[in-house]
């Protein structure tokens, strides 16, 4: 839609949809200006030289119109991903990849039989590896890369036919815009779409130069890419397979709480009943209702709750690490 992933859509029909939106908006001063920043954002992409460009972009295509030899030239592609025990999406995703030049994937010792899949994909390079952090093994990963571009994939993603067909019109024609780009997600409950519950606006980079990007390394989890140059987004939306049922997600949130935890440990503030508590509820309430979790239901309501249940899990961690460093300390 025209108004962006930031604006509030709804049915035109429905007058009480209309009514409670309109209230929630002339209540809440700080989403009215965080939707007025994104918006301003948004709609720099109809600016007339990114129109022009796109269009120029579309002449190229159909008459294959050539500014030189070298700009129709596709640049090549890495496609890396790192894994452990990815057994139900292995086959899958390395099909999905199967356009790259070259594939390669950091495992850490899977179990399930994912490691045998890989192996079994002629055009896939395993390379083994102890598991250390999420932003430790990513930036081994990069540096295996062949290729300056590089396409980062999660084993849970899957790229549509669009998306892809943009991947490869980016790198033969417009790869000297932006040294890296973000993509948008779908957010997967099982089969069916997560449409609010604060996955609206859920993005990472997935396509980038090698030498143009770093990893930030204080962050262990949710890893920052640190991007030197001009960041641009796709278009089309990545598909994310993230939750695969209750206790899966549920085991995926406690883990990355206490990651995040191990990358706090040094900050000098204690847990209280304030992290314990409001912290956990803020996170329910941000998701469920601020970003209209409560629209997508019962799934709306779990996800909301385990992503709270992630934050409680963070700060016991934090907890319980603070207790460990200070009886290491008495000793």
């Amino acid at each position: 839609e025209a108004g962006g992933p930031d604006s509030i859509y709804i049915e035109p029909n429905d007058l009480d949809m209309l009514q409670s939106n309109l209230k929630m908006l002339f209540n809440d001063l700080k989403m009215r200006n965080r939707m007025a920043l994104s918006g301003r954002e948004y709609v720099q992409r109809f600016s007339d030289d990114r129109v022009a460009d796109n269009i120029y972009e579309i002449y190229k295509s159909v008459f294959a119109v050539d500014e030189s030899e070298s700009l129709a030239m596709p640049k090549k592609l890495s496609a890396l991903m790192i894994t452990y025990n990815e057994i139900e999406h292995i086959d899958a995703v390395l099909e999905n990849l199967d356009f790259a030049d070259e594939i390669i994937i950091v495992d850490s010792f899977s179990t399930d039989g994912t490691v045998e899949r890989i192996k079994a994909n002629p055009k896939a390079k395993l390379i083994q590896r102890a598991f250390k952090n999420y932003t430790d093994q990513k930036s081994y990963a990069l540096t295996l890369a062949t290729h300056d571009w590089v396409l980062f994939m999660d084993a849970d993603e899957r790229i549509t036919e669009s998306l892809k067909k943009e991947i490869q019109d980016t790198l033969k024609y417009r790869s000297s815009k932006a040294s890296a780009y973000y993509f948008y997600r779908v957010f997967m409950f099982k089969e069916e779409v997560l449409r609010f519950s604060g996955w609206q606006t859920d993005k990472n980079y997935r396509l980038f130069r090698k030498s143009k990007v770093h990893f930030l390394q204080e962050r262990i989890v949710h890893e920052t890419l640190v991007v030197d140059g001009k960041s641009d987004y796709m278009e089309n939306k990545l598909i994310h397979y993230s939750y695969k049922n209750f206790y899966d997600y549920k085991n995926k949130m406690i883990k990355y709480g206490q990651m995040k935890a191990r990358e706090e440990v040094q900050k000098s503030y204690k847990p209280n009943p304030y992290h314990f508590v409001l912290r956990p509820l803020y996170k329910f309430f941000n998701q469920y209702i601020l970003r209209l979790g409560i629209l997508d239901g019962k799934k709306g309501m779990i996800i909301s709750y385990l992503n709270a249940l992630g934050v409680y899990a963070r700060y016991r961690e934090l907890k319980r690490l603070k207790k460990q460093q200070r009886m290491a300390a008495v000793r």
